[in-house]
């Protein structure tokens, strides 16, 4: 009898391990994406430097407003990516890393020639975002549901198609483009494209809630979390149907409706987590 005692101790510490263990994989993953998504952009602003001084804001970005030399910004940039995809490969699981370079190969094709291509550029860039939720499930190890996968990347196209929807309604009838391939879109088709995205994500988001979750023995607050996530893609709309939805940063930080009823999607996801 008295050895089984320390079990409960020895069982707190196994899992106290564990959890130490999976933050020191997240805070690795993030450092190393942080590096990767830098690397993209100091990329993407050398090559674009001349584009962006015509633009009202984008002359502001350090390369284009002339602070940081272009030759600079790409000689970083080029070592943030291979520094990355090295650490990774050392550092990290072989499915982690493969996605961290895969993730390079592919926004690096976008700045020497994919954002030039119709859709490709907004099918890229969507990617993106889906690419960085498989990263960090794949170096945590949770279980990646297909809804889930398919509500993020919907979800990214609709805030990109509405960010360059915003961006066509703003220079519509400017002289001179900043982003040639804003003259070859429409300003219609733009907009059909986050309308239909936003309802695949509505959509993936439906089919994710109803998968069967964590036990819940009150009220099915996943189900119910559903309308707070709607809502939100409703709110957003206003914006891009507004046009001003060029910054998406700006509009989830600073819309105080949209942050209330994230926070109200928060709340009923962590109740259905829990299991209340």
């Amino acid at each position: 009898m008295g050895q089984e005692r320390p079990r409960p101790r020895r069982a707190r510490r196994r899992r106290t391990a564990r959890l130490l263990g999976t933050g020191a994989r997240l805070a690795l993953v993030f450092a190393l994406f942080t590096a990767a998504a830098s690397a993209v952009y100091l990329l993407n602003d050398a090559r674009d430097a001349e584009a962006d001084r015509a633009h009202p804001v984008k002359r502001r970005r350090p390369v284009a407003s002339g602070q940081v030399p272009a030759a600079l910004a790409t000689a970083t940039g080029v070592l943030l990516a291979l520094g990355s995809a090295g650490a990774a490969a050392l550092l990290c699981g072989p499915l982690t890393a493969a996605l961290l370079v895969a993730y390079l190969a592919i926004q690096v094709a976008y700045c020497l020639r994919l954002k030039h291509v119709l859709v490709a550029d907004l099918a890229v860039v969507a990617t993106g975002f889906l690419m960085r939720a498989m990263i960090g499930g794949v170096a945590l190890g949770i279980p990646l549901s297909r809804w889930f996968l398919i509500t993020t990347g919907f979800g990214a196209l609709f805030m990109v198609a509405a960010k360059r929807y915003s961006e066509a309604v703003q220079m519509e009838g400017a002289e001179g483009a900043t982003r040639a391939l804003l003259t070859q879109y429409t300003t219609g088709y733009l907009r059909f494209v986050w309308q239909l995205a936003a309802g695949a994500a509505v959509l993936g988001y439906c089919l994710w809630a109803l998968e069967a979750g964590p036990a819940e023995t009150s009220l099915p607050w996943r189900q119910l979390s559903v309308a707070a996530f709607v809502l939100g893609v409703l709110r957003y709309a206003v914006f891009a149907d507004r046009g001003t939805a060029g910054a998406p940063e700006d509009v989830v930080l600073r819309d105080r409706p949209l942050a209330v009823i994230g926070l109200a999607w928060a709340t009923l996801y962590g109740m259905s987590v829990a299991g209340l």
